[in-house]
């Protein structure tokens, strides 16, 4: 079985690798449009939009398409990855001293010997950020690290040090729930590690 990441995010990319899954990236090149509302909606709708993309373009028999979004959402307010520093450095001020989610939506279509099927799922995940100065935040906007993520911090990397607690996956608040993933893989009777 062939699987085919649709997305560019290297942190995606290096979870399934770390996780043991052989796989090749292409990248989804669909527009983002949502329709719904409700976060968990928002990510599963546009991890379909995704998936959907690479398996038109692909077209192959006997593959997995795994197509993935990823959002913050603070009091109702999603937050995507910011525009600019400044967008960047307001978030992160909303965030700390708080408790947000972070929402990942996983699309797999699964074709296999001529039949096609679908199992869209998400995870959410409770993260908490201690409070931090203002000094420690404009350091942090500066260092470039915050402009390609989903709500403007990397839980993985320097941003760690303000991270007061998670309740949930801590996989999901980097890109992706593997262990969920691998879960529906199984359901399937796939196995993508060897």
């Amino acid at each position: 079985m062939k699987y085919i990441l649709a997305s560019a995010s290297p942190r995606r990319k290096e979870l399934l690798t770390q996780a043991g899954f052989r796989f090749q990236v292409i990248p989804s090149s669909a527009e983002e449009k949502p329709t719904k509302t409700i976060p968990s909606e928002i990510v599963m709708q546009l991890a379909s939009q995704k998936a959907e993309d690479i398996f038109r373009r692909c077209g192959q028999e006997d593959c997995v398409v795994i197509g993935a979004d990823t959002i913050v959402v603070y009091r109702d307010e999603i937050m995507g990855k910011p525009a600019d520093k400044e967008e960047a450095y307001d978030m992160l001020s909303m965030l700390a001293d708080r408790t947000h989610q972070v929402y990942t939506g996983v699309s797999l279509i699964i074709s296999r010997k001529g039949s096609i099927c679908t199992r869209t799922f998400y995870e959410s995940t409770d993260v908490t950020f201690c409070p931090i100065s203002r000094e420690d935040l404009h350091a942090y906007v500066e260092t470039g690290e915050p402009l390609d993520k989903a709500g403007a911090y990397g839980i993985q990397g320097s941003f760690a040090v303000h991270v007061k607690c998670i309740r949930g996956d801590y996989n999901n608040v980097v890109g992706l729930p593997v262990c969920h993933l691998y879960q529906e893989l199984l359901k399937e009777r796939l196995y993508p590690i060897d």
